[in-house]
């Protein structure tokens, strides 16, 4: 058995409709994972399963999710040890420790060319940053400004299919694969 995270795209059905994390839940049991666990009401899964590809997990758990709650979502799955991978490169460790909220990672299906960070740097405002580390996005968004360029620069028909997730999400799943 190895253990994996399972990062929902979207939780939002439509009309004020979420799912809720204790159907999520069964889902994935109901496929026969094991040790299922969720992460805060935003689609984070942790659990583990026989030895099957990444990619072969992904389309099983879109499916059940399709099937499921009537609606397809992106579902982006690391190995545990990728997660870790993820978590330890964080290029913003000092950004990360003051405001963990305002640091995220945008996980990628496909890692993102090198050459199409540009675009996005060319987004940032003066007190952002953006960094690609490993095919995934990185950023520092901004206190100062509710919203920033960035989230529409790093879309899916621009970047890919990918998923963001704040430094205190990324902490905390690498917390639930080292138990």
């Amino acid at each position: 058995m190895r253990t994996y995270v399972a990062l929902l795209y979207s939780i939002i059905l439509g009309e004020g409709r979420r799912v809720v994390m204790s159907d999520l839940k069964a889902m994935a049991e109901s496929l026969g994972l094991k040790n299922v666990r969720t992460l805060v009401a935003t689609g984070n899964l942790v659990f583990e399963s026989e030895r099957i590809s990444v990619a072969g997990l992904e389309k099983l758990l879109e499916s059940a999710f399709e099937q499921a709650f009537g609606r397809h979502v992106d579902i982006i799955v690391r190995a545990a040890e990728d997660w870790r991978k993820l978590a330890s490169s964080n290029p913003f460790p000092t950004e990360s420790v003051e405001a963990g909220d305002q640091v995220a990672v945008r996980v990628m299906r496909k890692p993102v060319a090198e050459d199409a960070i540009s675009g996005l740097q060319a987004c940032a405002a003066a007190d952002e940053k953006v960094l690609l580390v490993g095919g995934d996005i990185w950023v520092v968004f901004s206190r100062e400004r509710p919203s920033s360029r960035l989230l529409a620069a790093a879309n899916h028909k621009r970047m890919g299919v990918g998923t963001s997730r704040n430094w205190n999400t990324v902490r905390k799943l690498a917390e639930m694969i080292a138990r």
